[in-house]
């Protein structure tokens, strides 16, 4: 119940943080960061076009994965597919670049590495991340940004270069935040590994 709850939480942060972004009219990098310039570019609802990209990866992960980091990934992208829909219902608003980059960049990397933290992640690019960290051992923070940065330049053209710019800002914040909290996150799948059930210590 508690992981759960934990998952919750990540995906409330993680929403949050990707809701900022659009009002930015800003990306991020990974999955969400496609679904968000698809969306602009084709006037798509976020949460319908975030779940379809997600498809193809919901198998790399049952295959390589294992079955419980594949439910706790579908749950989390169900949650974040569902808190991202609230947005229609809220007033529309505008956000400076740098506050939507500053804000958006902090609160989707807390979201992720706790999701990382909890055996999840938001599927896509997340996958591929947290696979490349077990198998071998690449930084799960560096990872981050090159495959985001990699997406936010693919989005150019949805939302032009000077916000592309404030997008990799995004992509920068949130991958330090991730690299920082590299620690817990190979402590806990050492935990998985060993069937402890030990919570990891509060650095």
């Amino acid at each position: 119940m508690k992981n759960l709850l934990n998952i919750l939480l990540s995906c409330l942060l993680t929403g949050a943080g990707i809701i900022l972004l659009r009002h930015a009219h800003l990306v991020t990098g990974g999955t969400p960061g496609l679904a968000l310039s698809l969306s602009y570019l084709f006037g798509a609802s976020f949460s319908v076009v975030y779940l379809a990209i997600n498809i193809p990866f919901y198998l790399l992960s049952i295959r390589y994965m294992g079955r419980s980091f594949t439910l706790k990934t579908l749950l989390a992208s169900l949650l974040l597919s569902g808190i991202t829909a609230v947005d229609r219902l809220l007033p529309d608003f505008l956000l400076p670049d740098w506050a939507g980059a500053l804000l958006g960049g902090v609160l989707v990397g807390i979201g992720l590495s706790y999701l990382f933290i909890n055996g999840s992640s938001l599927g896509g690019v997340n996958i591929l991340v947290v696979f490349f960290h077990q198998r071998f051992g690449w930084d799960p923070g560096k990872s981050t940004f090159v495959m985001d940065s990699l997406v936010v330049l693919s989005s150019l053209y949805s939302v032009g270069l000077l916000k592309g710019l404030f997008s990799i800002l995004s992509v920068v914040i949130l991958s330090f935040i991730i690299s920082r909290a590299k620690g817990r996150i190979v402590l806990r799948r050492r935990q998985e590994i060993l069937g402890e059930t030990a919570s990891p210590p509060v650095s």
